[in-house]
């Protein structure tokens, strides 16, 4: 089941730099969801919304219910923040409404498990993240809110790919090679003078 994170917002009535910095003065943050063949809605939500979610992990691939006063709730995505260059507070917010058969591109976390067990980290390898999220093309009835990679087996030069995470059933990679590399493990690194520096003591003794 799609699950939906719901935040109220109230509309504004124009449009503009003028009523934008109005509305920042009255300690909201201006913002617009557009999309899915309708007109766009003016909107201002409090900040405090906004910051949550930024530091909530999966936010790119989050669905909001976003109930707009007395209107009827809109399902969207939070497609970009505007963060002030000085304070980096939220200055303006987008989100893209979502319509049923109507897909869309989505940035999807990869959340990682099992690295204290691989037998290549116990072994003094070193895992290699490769991504942290992929695009995929997605219908928003079927968007995931993450991807998990095992990654308990791996040992030295073994891959986590694109098939192996769990998750992806209905949507497709963006990326045309579609069986990229999302994480491995890499043998130790060998400090050759070191060693030479070893075995040319063994030699001596």
């Amino acid at each position: 089941m799609t699950k939906f994170t719901k935040i109220e917002v109230s509309s504004r009535a124009k449009a503009g730099k003028g009523a934008a910095r109005a509305t920042r003065r009255a300690g909201l943050v201006p913002g617009v969801i557009y999309g899915a063949g309708q007109e766009p809605v003016l909107i201002a939500l409090d900040p405090r919304i906004v910051y949550r979610e930024l530091h909530k992990s999966g936010w790119r691939s989050r669905i909001y219910d976003i109930s707009v006063e007395k209107g009827a709730s809109v399902h969207a995505l939070l497609r970009e923040v505007q963060l002030h260059p000085v304070s980096d507070a939220p200055i303006h917010v987008d989100y893209q409404r979502l319509a049923a058969g109507h897909k869309v591109h989505v940035e999807v976390e990869i959340r990682f498990e099992g690295e204290e067990v691989s037998p290549g980290v116990k072994r003094g390898g070193v895992m290699n993240i490769v991504r942290h999220t992929v695009d995929v093309v997605v219908d928003p009835a079927n968007i995931p809110e993450f991807f998990t990679a095992d990654l308990s087996k791996l040992d030295f030069h073994d891959n986590v790919r694109w098939e192996d995470l769990k998750g992806t059933e209905n949507v497709t990679p963006v990326q045309h090679d579609n069986n990229f590399v999302i994480a491995n493990v890499a043998p130790p690194s060998i400090d050759e003078d070191a060693e030479a520096a070893e075995a040319e003591a063994t030699t001596e003794g």
